[in-house]
């Protein structure tokens, strides 16, 4: 905000009422893990630009359609990845919230 002979302020809207529930350690270590596999983390930046399906994912990579089926279950068990049907097809995509909360759920799970 600016009014004239006032010094500038910045004001930052806040989000949610109360502080989101901290996630545990186990929760922690299966999303590093889901990501530790080179395959899963060229999976997880494709997805993070937009949905795709498993077919789609698959030549994109060079890789075969069953091989990379089994990788999304992997990240969505974990809570990194969103997955919706659009007809006989599923569209995976990187829950980018989730995925962004990564580094600070890592660091307050280890302080705590």
């Amino acid at each position: 905000m600016y009014a004239a002979g006032w010094r500038p302020v910045l004001q930052y809207p806040v989000a949610e009422a109360g502080l989101p529930e901290p996630v545990s350690l186990a929760v922690v270590q299966q999303r590093l893990e889901a990501l530790a596999h080179p395959v899963r983390l060229r999976l997880a930046r494709t997805t993070a630009r937009g949905p795709h399906t498993t077919g789609e994912l698959a030549s994109a990579w060079q890789l075969g359609t069953p091989e990379v089926s089994r990788h999304p279950a992997v990240l969505r068990k974990a809570g990194l990845l969103t997955t919706r049907r659009r007809g006989r097809y599923m569209l995976h995509q990187l829950d980018l919230a989730g995925s962004a909360r990564l580094g600070s759920d890592f660091l307050e799970a280890v302080l705590r």
